[in-house]
Formats: C-alpha cells, sequence, structure tokens
C-alpha cells in the first residue's frame, strides 16, 4: 500500500468516516478533523510510519490536508 493510501485509512480511522476529501482540501475545513482529534492523527501516523513527531510540531497548518501531509512525512525521512 503506497503513503497516500494508508494516509487516507488513518484519517478514515480518526475520523470515523467514509468521506476523504480532495488531497489539497483542508482537513479541518472540511469539518473532517478538528484540534481534539490532531492528536489521534498524529498518533496513528507515528504508529504507521515509525517517526516521533515532536510536539513543536503540532500544528494544524502542517496537517491541514492529505498533500501536507505527505510532505511533512516526506520531510521526516
Amino acid at each position: 500500500m503506497d503513503r497516500r493510501s494508508k494516509l487516507i485509512e488513518i484519517i478514515k480511522a480518526v475520523t470515523r468516516k467514509d468521506d476523504v476529501p480532495a488531497p489539497d482540501e483542508s482537513l479541518f475545513d472540511s469539518g473532517l478533523l478538528d484540534s481534539f482529534a490532531l492528536p489521534d492523527l498524529v498518533s496513528a501516523l507515528e504508529k504507521e510510519f515509525s517517526i516521533q513527531i515532536p510536539d513543536s510540531d503540532l500544528n494544524p497548518r502542517k496537517f491541514d490536508s492529505i498533500e501536507r501531509i505527505e510532505e511533512y512525512l516526506i520531510s521526516r525521512n
């Protein structure tokens, strides 16, 4: 499974919704994520991709869309 497919599955699991926005659409503006769901998303990303996301990176803008999350993951590798 490629990175984007894994991200989509994580977003579906965290939001408990089958809706998947366009890769550049805001997950927060679309209502799929809110500040309370962000830690769950980050935890799932850490587990799936075997990374540590520092608290200083817990900024909704870094995780605003599928594209931004992909860019962040690439920068962590």
